[in-house]
């Protein structure tokens, strides 16, 4: 498999991405899967700009990620899969795209939302995805940075 990180973080592309993960997992190409993002070129822009030299950025529609996510894993070259909620990678997973993993890194407080980690605030309807993500046989873990040790979300979070 050469996408070493799955990633739900509400920032997307920025310092424990780029610095945190980056160094120690080396991607070549950075894949953000967000519908809005994928149609506004000026925007990626902002984002690309916190990438380091050599590391490409990728904005797709979930529909490309379907499509081209397998494509992505068959290739040598590392890359990471970002989104900004549990909910689009839980609709990756029922269109058949691969994951045993996702790392949950920053999901923030918000309405309805209850302090899980200090980096991960999870709805009613986050830790239902959960569930699902995990009995389809994906490991949902939360880890801000590569050195904090793993969390199982639904053993923290859905007791």
């Amino acid at each position: 498999m050469t996408i070493p990180l799955f990633r739900v973080d509400e920032r997307l592309i920025h310092g424990q991405v780029v610095v945190g993960w980056g160094r120690r997992l080396q991607p070549r190409r950075v894949i953000v899967v967000h519908d809005t993002l994928a149609a506004a070129p000026a925007e990626q822009d902002l984002y690309r700009a916190g990438l380091p030299p050599g590391v490409e950025a990728t904005f797709w529609t979930e529909r490309e990620a379907v499509e081209g996510l397998p494509a992505v894993l068959a290739a040598p070259e590392p890359a990471f899969v970002l989104t900004e909620d549990l909910d689009t990678m839980e609709r990756l997973v029922g269109a058949g795209v691969t994951i045993g993993e996702i790392n949950v890194g920053g999901l923030h407080a918000g309405p309805g939302r209850r302090r899980i980690l200090p980096y991960v605030c999870l709805d009613e309807d986050d830790l239902e995805r959960v569930r699902a993500l995990e009995s389809a046989g994906v490991r949902v873990l939360a880890q801000d940075v590569p050195t904090a040790p793993p969390v199982r979300l639904v053993e923290r979070a859905c007791r």
